[in-house]
């Protein structure tokens, strides 16, 4: 790009161009790019230009399609419409389970030294749902028989260190175990990559270079012990399709540890350590475990207890993984035929569960999976389907909205082959194939355009409610009641004439409205469950009474479900109403919104009686001296000290959160007003110092600069804008501004 520009500006007479290429913002990466230039490699070009016009046909193609036929909708993608497919299609396997009951058995058993060991039955995944009446049958036979250790086996077992991290191992490492999102992950990231203190963190290769296995090797020979350096070095290489474009994240020197790091955020640091563990780790030998497995046969069951003593930590000693299995504990000594006694029999009845809701980490890892999108671009899909409010992230777990599963059906139905997993991964790998010059971008674009182009035109020349009524019968059960006879039951309840059916509006986006309007004024959710929720609560629901004995309400209003209770009116303010010649009705009730993520089922009289106590002290910052207060706003829970606000990540927190944890929240809080609607903070305008942040609009994602909003172009990525850019987009919009002022003059 910046030698095309060079060329229209006619500066490259006679000059020759080279490419420059480092990894790390180093002295000598920088230094060694410049002394060893290469040619520009116009395969990579071609492959970057294929992506971005394969990006476009399909945005600029579908989008205007979807400004008609699904007002609402902003927006498809070629691969964010595929990554909201995986969450529409989760959340339709949720939807649909019908949980089974089951009976899980355990036995605690007591050695001759009172040591209590537990054992389970053991349960192949292949075997049948334990039932109660055998549940019951085997409970007996504990309790009946004497009990003895009938086998023991012990095997030795190795774990082998993890490669270094690419993108999206960096991501999802990220996520479970500091609770950042993917985005937050590559934000702090970027920030060390331009400090100098990490590799370019956008890739998809597990390669090291050999200086960097040295430096890794030499910091384990002068800090730890011989015994954990390996013989060899470890050598690592990615999947088939990685582009290898650039080495792994890892720590530019490795004697610089997290705790020599200064001058950095605590986020920052925290991030560094991670990589820093995973990059000297992978250079160690494997961590050594003797596996124990006892036994306890009773006629055709088998309980066993499971165990593993650590022979050699390895590379455990600096990653701080637990190679611990769930089911694994720490036993005594144990001989086989060795008598033991019974401590408890424990048997519980429980249900199936769904498959799981992705949180942002296990999306990245189905995504990487499927061999669709690449891991630098993941990050953005994620923004792209939030800010266009496709998703919630609710309790760190993606719900599809509304809108979201209207669209993703649209797709399905009517760009069938454009949503398809393989058809994806496949394009992926064509675009691979440029790079390395087996297919020339031309002919990928070629064959792509034609079946799509006809796709397009046809789906174009369907009405509107032509498109409802195919997506009627797409989401099916989803969205409609089955009736005794298990056919989908769309007759109108109100009206008992009209039929039930989809429809859309600009501003509410999807809902369901009776055929008979405008007789018939029926409207519900799409969803069922929001749908049984507006029905459960058309009649206030008495929860219990409060400390002051006043009743709490739950009830249903325009807004969604909310307590109310009654106040007592301070007397000072009653003299006020006196003189106001308005009286405010109801001015005795207080009125305190459910927040997302807490189903109404779940609104017990605890619960309650907490929320209506917000907002609430939790205790005294130590170091300010100031109350920290917790509270529910309009973007969700929150915590509140002196000029620092910091967001409450899950709906449960809410409920327990203590005051230790409420000062971390605080410490690595920024100063100012909280906004759950900032996607990212660009810092401050270089020429009045005011600060310009990118924000989440009902219309998309726009910038934000004093009393000035600015649109952000559809093919812009929210978060990777940079200052530059924003502040010709605010310039554009200053410029409209004016226009607009001398046209109503």
């Amino acid at each position: 790009h910046v030698k095309e520009y060079l060329n229209e500006k006619k500066l490259l007479k006679d000059k020759e161009i080279e490419r420059v290429v480092f990894n790390e913002i180093t002295k000598k990466a920088v230094t060694h790019g410049i002394e060893n230039p290469r040619q520009i490699e116009q395969m990579l070009v071609d492959a970057y230009m294929a992506r971005r016009a394969l990006d476009y046909l399909v945005g600029f193609n579908i989008s205007p399609i979807l400004w008609t036929k699904l007002p609402g909708s902003k927006s498809a993608g070629r691969v964010q419409s595929v990554a909201l497919r995986l969450l529409c299609e989760r959340e339709k396997l949720i939807s649909q389970f019908q949980p089974e009951e089951f009976w899980e058995i355990s036995a605690t058993l007591k050695d001759f030294n009172h040591e209590e060991i537990l054992f389970k039955l053991n349960r192949k995944k292949s075997d049948p749902l334990l039932k109660e009446d055998e549940a019951k049958k085997i409970e007996e036979l504990v309790n009946s028989s004497s009990l003895e250790i009938s086998e023991i086996t012990k095997k030795p077992t190795t774990v082998k260190p993890r490669a270094p991290f690419i993108t999206s191992t960096l991501q999802q490492a990220a996520s479970s175990k500091l609770g950042f999102g993917v985005s937050r992950t590559m934000r702090v990231a970027q920030k060390l990559y331009e400090a100098g203190r990490i590799t370019y963190m956008r890739t998809d290769a597990p390669s090291l270079s050999n200086d960097s296995i040295e430096d890794a090797r030499q910091f384990i020979k002068d800090t730890l012990a011989d015994e954990y350096l390996t013989e060899k070095p470890r050598i690592y290489s990615g999947k088939e399709n990685a582009q290898e474009a650039h080495e792994a994240i890892r720590p530019t020197s490795a004697s610089l540890t997290s705790e020599k790091l200064t001058g950095h955020s605590e986020e920052e640091v925290k991030l560094y350590d991670l990589i820093w563990r995973q990059f000297i780790a992978c250079q160690m030998p494997d961590a050594k475990y003797l596996s124990i497995n006892a036994k306890v046969v009773l006629d055709d069951y088998v309980f066993s207890a499971r165990g593993r003593e650590v022979i050699f930590d390895g590379y455990t000693k600096i990653s701080k993984q637990n190679a611990k299995k769930a089911d694994e504990e720490n036993l005594p000594s144990l001989e086989e035929g060795q008598a033991l006694k019974l401590a408890e029999v424990k048997n519980e009845k429980k249900f199936t569960k769904p498959p799981a809701r992705f949180s942002e980490a296990a999306l990245v890892k189905e995504l990487e999976s499927k061999g669709i999108g690449r891991p630098s671009t993941y990050a953005s899909i994620i923004t792209v389907l939030s800010t266009r409010n496709y998703v919630e992230l609710l309790n760190k777990r993606f719900h599809p909205t509304d809108r979201g599963k209207l669209l993703s059906a649209f797709l399905e139905k009517l760009f069938t082959k454009y949503v398809d997993y393989n058809f994806t991964a496949d394009l992926e790998n064509q675009l691979d194939e440029i790079t390395s010059g087996k297919v020339e971008w031309i002919k990928v674009l070629d064959g792509f355009w034609k079946d799509f182009y006809s796709n397009v035109g046809q789906v174009k020349e369907k009405r509107t409610r032509e498109v409802l009524d195919l997506l009627n019968d797409s989401l099916g059960d989803l969205v409609f009641e089955r009736d005794d006879n298990d056919i989908i039951d769309r007759k109108c309840k109100v009206c008992d004439k009209g039929e039930l059916s989809l429809k859309n509006s600009f501003r509410g986006g999807a809902f369901i409205g009776c055929s008979n309007y405008p007789e018939c004024k029926f409207t519900r959710p799409l969803s069922k469950s929001k749908a049984s929720q507006q029905v459960n609560l058309s009649e206030p629901k008495l929860i219990g009474q409060n400390d002051l004995g006043k009743d709490i309400f739950l009830k249903n209003g325009r807004f969604g479900p909310y307590l109310q209770f009654e106040i007592d009116v301070d007397p000072s303010r009653e003299n006020k109403k006196r003189r106001s010649k308005k009286k405010k009705e109801n001015e005795n009730l207080k009125n305190v919104s459910i927040p997302k993520g807490l189903p109404i089922e779940n609104v017990d009289l605890e619960k309650a009686k907490y929320l209506c106590s917000l907002p609430k002290v939790l205790g005294k910052h130590p170091d300010i001296n100031e109350d920290i207060t917790i509270n529910i706003g309009r973007f969700g829970p929150y915590l509140k000290c002196s000029n620092k606000s910091a967001r409450i990540e899950t709906v449960d927190e809410l409920f327990t959160i203590g005051l230790n944890r409420a000062i971390t929240l605080i410490s690595e809080a920024k100063p100012g007003r909280m906004s759950s609607s900032e996607i990212k903070s660009l810092g401050d305008h270089p020429e009045d110092k005011k600060p310009v942040r990118i924000m989440k609009g009902q219309y998309g994602p726009y910038i934000k600069y004093k009393s000035l909003n600015a649109t952000i172009p559809e093919d812009k990525d929210p978060t990777e804008l940079t200052m530059e850019e924003a502040m010709i987009l605010i310039e554009k919009r200053k410029e409209y501004d004016k226009t607009k002022k001398k046209r109503r003059k």
